[in-house]
């Protein structure tokens, strides 16, 4: 079976198999550059994971805070309460947004998978 002429990051030969009527894979032929920096630059406007996991971290401090407040008495139980209840909608907030971004990732890998069985059935053609 055919190997794609393309040589990985690692510099080692490709072990993707080529596009019909091509000697590269969908990741190495140059005619599909385009569609894969399209591709690319959708998921760099999603940005990155890092923002919903640090809102997490300060959430949990600020529980903490929250907490020694109201043993130590420097905080009123029903402000507390109150409070908690808030950082809980804000948690579950930042929950819907983790799996939105990960049903869209999910969405584009298969838009580009299909774009390739595509280019691959056109070639066969």
């Amino acid at each position: 079976m055919a190997r794609c002429s393309g040589i990985t990051r690692a510099g080692t030969a490709c072990k993707g198999t080529p596009i019909d009527g091509s000697t590269y894979c969908y990741v190495h032929d140059p005619a599909y550059a385009e569609a894969r920096r399209r591709h690319g630059q959708r998921g760099g406007r999603r940005g990155g994971r890092g923002r919903p996991q640090a809102e997490l971290v300060n959430i949990k401090g600020r529980l903490e805070d929250l907490v020694e407040g109201v043993l130590g008495g420097a905080v009123d139980r029903s402000d507390a309460a109150v409070v908690g209840q808030l950082l809980n909608t804000y948690i579950r907030a930042v929950s819907v947004e983790l799996k939105v971004r990960e049903q869209l990732e999910i969405l584009e890998r298969l838009e580009m998978l299909e774009e390739a069985a595509e280019a691959r059935e056109g070639f066969g053609a």
